[in-house]
């Protein structure tokens, strides 16, 4: 399947962050989160696991957002 950016929640900032990431979406319509976060970042879901996401309206606009773990 095709790569596409989606954005992932990052934690511990203080205010709303979110991070676009090239995730590789699978066959089930889940996307695999890169295997590594760069140093510093807390991201909401762990490297490299399996995530749903869902459209939402973000500063910049609508984009793909990581909303909860895949099975």
């Amino acid at each position: 399947m095709a790569e596409q950016t989606i954005y992932i929640e990052l934690l511990d900032e203080g205010i709303d962050v979110w991070r676009p990431v090239q995730s590789k979406e699978q066959p089930d319509g889940t996307f695999k989160l890169p295997d590594h976060a760069p140093d510093g970042e807390k991201w909401r879901f762990p490297p490299a696991s399996r995530v749903r996401c869902q459209r939402q309206d973000l500063a910049d606009g609508p984009a793909l957002v990581a909303t909860e773990l895949a099975d």
